[in-house]
């Protein structure tokens, strides 16, 4: 095909491509200058254009090859090349910059949103470890009373599982490899959390109790190990990755009394407006706490439950996993705060 044809064929092409580069280009410049900002709404393209755009891009690469190949004037080769390498700028930098909020999220507006809400956060913190602790204690002087809770099957597999004489620690398994079971503890963690904060809309009230039962589980369960001598196999399971997974789940129980309090408490906004302002908020504070629910799953899997590592290793590492999670919510992102 002689150049003057494969100009006529395919201008509209390139041209429509160069169009939408511009649009990008402009859309990357507000973006990367809005950084920081809440609304990033006009900085970011709909899907449709996306799609159309890394569809022309790849038609672009295909004529900038044949334009080349068959050794057009170097004045549309340079224009084809020029667009390609635009497009592919456009394309690197929208993926370097969807993980650098993906980053900015982990690392700074996740923590601060906590603190933001606080006041539902240490409610929640004493919905769950108060019930926890005053069970435990209980036990001690009423062993009998961990039948009100549990049934008689159930507590004799956690003895099972907690047995010292374990080789592999947390979870009756055979043959199942770590690997399987750090699938196992996302799937099963991140249920919990998200029934706890989803029961929220029911008023806050389903919220309330799946943290008070969850309490009580884990206050049961040590307080039975304990009786019976098991107390430290218990402990030196739960300690690694209990600052994860335990935190996790009470900022659940937070974001979903925050959906609860804003139907009781709408303030100038109808209960729906309400709900929907709310949800913004609990549904980011989600989102971090199964990030660290993962973090938990994979110390579960692969360190809490291993036999073969002392006890004492193990609360070391625990105490400064719990340090790093304290110092992360409480500082972390504080330099952003005005």
């Amino acid at each position: 095909m002689k150049q003057k044809a494969f100009i006529s064929q395919n201008r509209r092409t390139w041209d429509e491509f160069g169009r939408l580069l511009s649009e990008q280009e402009a859309n990357q410049k507000r973006l990367f200058g809005s950084l920081g900002k809440r609304d990033q709404k006009t900085a970011t393209p709909s899907n449709s254009s996306q799609e159309n755009f890394v569809s022309l891009y790849r038609e672009v690469c295909h004529l900038q090859a044949m334009a080349k190949s068959r050794q057009y004037s170097s004045h549309l080769v340079n224009k084809l090349n020029d667009l390609v390498l635009r497009g592919h700028n456009i394309l690197y930098k929208r993926r370097q910059s969807s993980w650098r909020q993906f980053t900015k999220f982990l690392v700074s507006d996740f923590p601060r949103l906590l603190r933001k809400n606080a006041t539902f956060f240490w409610v929640a913190t004493a919905l769950f470890y108060v019930p926890a602790l005053l069970f435990f204690v209980a036990l001690q002087f009423q062993p009998e009373i961990i039948y009100s809770l549990l049934d008689y099957y159930t507590i004799e597999s956690f003895e099972e599982m907690y047995n010292p004489s374990n080789d592999t620690l947390g979870e009756a398994r055979d043959s199942e490899t770590d690997f399987a079971m750090f699938g196992f503890y996302i799937y099963n963690n991140i249920s919990v959390a998200l029934r706890t904060f989803a029961s929220g809309i029911l008023l806050g009230v389903g919220s309330i109790f799946f943290l008070l039962v969850n309490g009580l589980l884990l206050g049961g369960v040590m307080g039975h190990l304990n009786n019976i001598g098991y107390i430290e196999t218990i402990s030196a399971f739960v300690i690694g990755h209990g600052s994860f997974e335990l935190t996790a789940i009470i900022i659940s129980g937070a974001a979903g009394m925050q959906l609860g309090f804003s139907l009781l408490n709408p303030g100038y906004l109808s209960r729906l407006e309400a709900l929907k302002e709310s949800s913004k908020t609990a549904i980011q504070l989600v989102y971090g706490a199964i990030l660290m629910l993962v973090v938990a799953a994979f110390i579960e899997g692969f360190w809490s439950s291993s036999a073969t590592i002392q006890p004492a290793v193990k609360y070391a590492v625990g105490a400064f996993l719990w340090l790093i999670v304290i110092l992360y919510l409480y500082k972390s992102g504080d330099h952003d705060e005005a």
